[in-house]
């Protein structure tokens, strides 16, 4: 969760759903590969729709999560969308057209992926530490998981599953209050257990497995940086190591998408574009979005057709919240749909 969303959350404060308060921002340590702008090429992304326009409830529009459904339909959802309006949405990106997938009173959504194990639509609930599932159809609304772990309440962001259906979590615990109290938290696909895989970190954001399924990249908003976990075989983590550290300028480090040569595609909030590095944390290119587009301020995530190239952005801002595309420098796989 970032900063621009303190105030639309706090106007469903005061709608008797939900609060949070503001982020801190830290300063950067030492260690990892520190990425320039300046050498690497530029991608073009082309618009391809606007879906969103600017909530009036909220003061703006977020659109987050993109990943692909069994029927090629590219489903998104928006963060601060109010109730009643939809928070889940299936565009045809053929034909340009939308429809409401799912919408409720309370839920602020991060972000969205199909799962391995059952084929349903898991959700971030971040206002409410909650993993909430639909039918692919977005009925069947169900609580996944609810509570705390280890003593302490979620903020989920992003989502990773495994091959075996067993998700692990970005939470940004500790944003608020501008501490590093970020985890990575491993929730069993039957929801029954939760552990704490890593802790200590800065506003966890992006989380994504490489292409091999050996580990885990993520995102830290607050430090700018990408770290790798290493996982073993039953799904616990054995070393941690900064991997990237981002000059994003006024930018930060949002989610985090591989492609299926393992590239990893930086996503960049307060920047409407995207780094790309590959798995060694050489910078490969930078996605952007045309100049003349103004109002787009943060390009959250992105998802890569399954077994194509063709890649679709989320982009949003003052202007509202828009889906741009880009030809990807690999073809997408499961690690480069949903966040």
């Amino acid at each position: 969760m970032r900063r621009h969303l303190i105030r639309p959350l706090a106007v469903f404060a005061a709608l008797g759903t939900l609060t949070l308060t503001g982020c801190g921002t830290e300063t950067g340590e030492p260690g990892g590969r520190t990425a320039s702008a300046g050498t690497d090429r530029t991608i073009r992304a082309h618009e391809v729709m606007q879906l969103t326009q600017v909530h009036k409830e909220t003061g703006m529009t977020l659109l987050e999560g993109p990943t692909f459904d069994r029927n090629g339909k590219l489903i998104v959802v928006d963060v601060t969308a109010p109730a009643g309006k939809p928070k889940v949405m299936r565009v045809d990106v053929r034909k340009k057209t939308s429809s409401a997938l799912h919408t409720d009173s309370r839920g602020a959504y991060t972000s969205a992926q199909f799962s391995p194990y059952d084929g349903r639509l898991y959700l971030t609930d971040y206002a409410h530490g909650e993993v909430v599932s639909l039918a692919p159809d977005g009925s069947d609304p169900r609580t996944f998981f609810t509570g705390e772990v280890d003593g302490a309440r979620m903020n989920p962001d992003d989502i990773a599953f495994d091959e075996a259906g067993h998700l692990y979590v970005s939470d940004s615990r500790g944003l608020s209050e501008g501490e590093a109290q970020g985890r990575v938290v491993r929730i069993d696909r039957d929801g029954t257990k939760a552990t704490t895989l890593a802790d200590g970190l800065a506003a966890t954001n992006g989380i994504s497995f490489d292409a091999d399924y050996r580990g885990l990249w993520i995102s830290e908003l607050t430090q700018n940086r990408i770290s790798y976990l290493r996982t073993d075989d039953k799904g616990g983590v054995t070393s941690k190591h900064t991997a990237v550290r981002v000059d994003g300028g006024i930018a930060q480090t949002d989610s985090i998408a591989v492609d299926a040569d393992g590239n990893l595609y930086q996503a960049l909030h307060g920047r409407a574009a995207m780094a790309v590095y590959d798995r060694n944390g050489k910078r490969l290119a930078t996605v952007e979005v045309p100049t003349r587009a103004a109002g787009l301020e943060s390009a959250t995530n992105v998802a890569i057709t399954p077994g194509g190239t063709k890649a679709y952005m989320t982009v949003s801002g003052p202007a509202g919240g828009y889906l741009y595309t880009f030809d990807a420098m690999a073809e997408g796989t499961r690690q480069s749909n949903g966040g």
